[in-house]
């Protein structure tokens, strides 16, 4: 019945967010509407996985009902590629219980990110 699925971030600033996903996550643009000008909507790879990003000029800050959750290979340099990309640390790189060391993080519209590294 259901086939896949994809979290959208709406944001107020869209070149913005564009700069973040892509510069900073190293996220690859797979999509863009309308095909030429200005996109009101991008959708964007991040190895297996999608995530679009879509204008709203009418967006509401961000809440904390939502978190994205990245792997990297190195919870602290990711953290501080993202902070240079304008992301704000809510948690800094910390080991967890579970084995994993993992940072929280804001993106520059306020969504909630979650870096995590698995130990090796």
């Amino acid at each position: 019945m259901f086939q896949s699925s994809f979290p959208i971030v709406s944001t107020t600033d869209l070149p913005r967010a564009l700069a973040f996903y892509r510069d900073g996550l190293g996220c690859e643009v797979t999509y863009q509407f309308p095909d030429h000008g200005e996109p009101v909507y991008l959708s964007l790879r991040l190895g297996e996985t999608s995530i679009g990003l879509g204008a709203d000029p009418d967006a509401e800050p961000a809440s904390n009902r939502f978190a994205l959750w990245v792997y990297a290979d190195d919870c602290d340099q990711a953290v501080e590629r993202l902070v240079a990309h304008g992301a704000q640390v809510r948690e800094e790189p910390a080991d967890q219980p579970w084995g994993e060391r993992v940072a929280q993080l804001t993106d520059p519209d306020g969504n909630r990110l979650v870096i995590g590294a698995r130990k090796p």
